[in-house]
């Protein structure tokens, strides 16, 4: 059933998820939208401080990309709690793929009404490292009387909302997540696993359903803290097309300086 609910998207289907993407969250090539939370388990037998995490429970780490219908493209499940501050992203099977570029990402394209190139992005929180397929938002200091920038981050932070949603409906629907698993880590994954295949076919045929844009549905997973990277030169030129994008006669729209 993994294969048939989130399959490994072809061409053709990444281009569907990014006019979605477009289409109902107005950032264009956007292929997903990251993010990674902390399943509590147990504590396990002789594992010293392996899953022990920064908020001083034990888990494992769902790391999970969502398309434009809160639904499932990838999850890696399974790293250890304390793994948070380090690299869960460049190591996981998602976070290789991409960087190999074996994902088969169409080419880079025109955004809307431009003549401006931009690569195929996915879209994280601060907790994630900035990279040329990974765009998040512009640090505090950074975006101080630069109203360009504000909208960036506001729109890339709607968008990223699109992920706590996925995760709030699948905490609402599997009461599990409502309480620790008293399960052994290798069990725990199949039960998140389950889940999350279970939540695609649930969803299947099903379109967002349109929020406001203070509304988060709430659930009961814990973030990741801040993980390291660095950040490259071309990864800030990309952002900055996106910046430029959001911020031009084609890119806008009506209701955003309204929300910064």
């Amino acid at each position: 059933m993994l294969h048939e609910v989130m399959p490994t998207p072809t061409k053709n289907e990444w281009e569907r998820i990014e006019r979605e993407f477009w289409d109902q969250w107005q950032f264009p090539s956007c292929l997903g939208s990251l993010d990674g939370k902390h399943v509590v388990i147990e504590a396990p037998q002789n594992s010293g401080s392996l899953y022990f995490n920064y908020k001083k429970t034990f888990s494992i780490v769902l790391l999970a990309l969502v398309d434009a219908n809160y639904k499932f493209i990838a999850v890696d499940i399974g790293s250890y709690g304390r793994s948070s501050d380090g690299g869960i992203f460049s190591t996981s099977k998602l976070g290789r793929r991409l960087e190999m570029g074996t994902l088969d990402i169409p080419e880079d394209a025109l955004l809307p009404g431009t003549q401006q190139l931009a690569p195929y992005v996915i879209v994280g929180d601060p907790a994630f490292p900035l990279k040329k397929y990974l765009m998040r938002p512009f640090p505090g200091l950074q975006v101080e009387n630069r109203i360009e920038r504000r909208i960036f981050n506001y729109r890339l932070s709607r968008t990223r909302r699109v992920v706590e949603n996925a995760f709030g409906i699948l905490t609402q629907k599997f009461r599990i997540y409502n309480r620790r698993l008293k399960l052994a880590p290798k069990y725990a994954e199949k039960v998140v696993l389950a889940t999350c295949i279970l939540h695609n076919f649930i969803r299947a045929g099903t379109a967002a359903t349109p929020l406001n844009d203070d509304q988060i549905m709430a659930g009961n997973l814990t973030d990741l803290s801040r993980q390291g990277g660095n950040c490259s030169t071309v990864a800030f030129e990309i952002r900055e097309i996106f910046t430029r994008f959001f911020n031009s006669e084609q890119g806008f729209v009506p209701w955003q300086h309204n929300m910064i």
